[in-house]
């Protein structure tokens, strides 16, 4: 049994093949039921994108600090002991026989109330669409859940490479799929050939020309391959900007680790030829609201509360400690907070959940121009 949100369904080719089988497909409009509906369906497989782990896991955070000393150190030695197992796990590796004692004390305290959110049945949870954190992919790995992470396009029919069944690197988007080639060409820059790759973009033979060179399909993504042939994604070239002091940024490195911030739902950065970066921020108004009772704020409705200095100062001091490790030039200088999420409803998000840079841009250019 496969769950997909309806977003994706369009472009997961396999899902085609699924129905040809006969395998019964559920699907939900409406993407933030998800979790509430897992268990009612329990699936066998379920497409997702990282997005959905970072939730999960910020949910499983949020009980976990509820819970007791003793309850947290039993939850802690549970994941460590799913971590050892794991790691023989991805390298198709026995595991020692008092790993597997443990590991089976473990999962009855813990891992698999963890896998019980999913439904209970999960085999497998293709993850692709944008980068995750690869410690987001070890904790579900931990917990006995088979994330296969991979690396794709629209224009390569989706998927170029993807984790094996029995060896994988959790620091890589997984083994080149047959009778595909990758290379990487000038800048770093990941190239496609094969018979899944594209022949064209419809009536558009300039953007052709660009994006198909010899057969090889540019991706704009910066990566390179391991000794073994896996591909690793670093970054999005198309997405590198240029301060006006001549530094080149990687905004999704920034997203990244700004992202991890459990008040923070949403941030994307700008600053191609400004003299600092600026964030447009949506808040995780839930997570917020335990903290706005603390500063004795009477409102929890967003639109009020993103104009409140208190708040401000609150997501200031956050920004602050999370950005310690960027370099100066990289940090978020201002930024503006949002009361309402993107989405695809908006026209800012892709139907697989990526950020539409360009329409945010535009939709947005006068609070973004005000940071200036």
């Amino acid at each position: 049994m496969a769950f997909l949100p309806l977003s994706h369904i369009f472009e997961r080719t396999w899902s085609f093949y699924m129905m040809h089988k006969g395998v019964v497909n559920v699907l939900l409009e409406n993407p933030r039921e998800v979790i509430d509906e897992l268990p009612k369906v329990n699936p066998t497989l379920m497409c997702a994108v990282p997005r959905f782990f970072e939730k999960t896991y910020e949910g499983i955070q949020a009980e976990y600090d509820k819970w007791s000393g003793s309850k947290q150190k039993i939850f802690d030695w549970s994941i460590k002991t799913g971590h050892k197992r794991a790691a023989y796990k991805s390298k198709s590796e026995d595991c020692p026989a008092g790993l597997r004692l443990k590991f089976g004390i473990a999962d009855k305290l813990v891992l698999k109330k963890l896998r019980g959110i999913f439904g209970g049945s999960m085999r497998s949870i293709p993850c692709s669409g944008a980068a995750i954190r690869p410690e987001l992919l070890r904790f579900f790995h931990a917990t006995g859940l088979f994330v296969n992470y991979g690396y794709g396009a629209t224009e390569t029919t989706a998927t170029v490479s993807c984790f094996k069944l029995d060896t994988y690197d959790f620091d890589s988007c997984g083994t080149v799929m047959p009778e595909v080639q990758v290379k990487i060409g000038d800048k770093g820059e990941i190239m496609i050939k094969g018979g899944t790759v594209f022949q064209g973009y419809y009536n558009k033979p300039e953007a052709t020309a660009k994006a198909l060179v010899d057969g090889w399909y540019k991706t704009g993504d910066e990566g390179h391959l391991l000794p073994n042939g896996d591909i690793v994604m670093s970054d999005r070239i198309r997405d590198l900007f240029k301060t006006s002091g001549g530094k080149y940024v990687s905004p999704q490195k920034i997203e990244l680790l700004l992202g991890q911030n459990k008040f923070i739902e949403q941030i994307i950065v700008f600053g191609d030829n400004r003299k600092y970066i600026s964030a447009l921020i949506v808040p995780s108004f839930e997570n917020l609201q335990g903290e706005t009772g603390k500063m004795g704020i009477p409102t929890n409705k967003p639109e009020e509360l993103i104009k409140l200095d208190a708040i401000s100062e609150f997501f200031q001091k956050e920004i602050d400690g999370s950005q310690e490790i960027l370099a100066p030039y990289e940090k978020v200088v201002k930024f503006t907070l949002l009361p309402e999420a993107f989405s695809v409803e908006n026209k800012s998000l892709t139907s697989t959940l990526k950020i539409r840079r360009k329409i945010i841009a535009e939709q947005f250019k006068s609070e973004i121009d005000n940071m200036y």
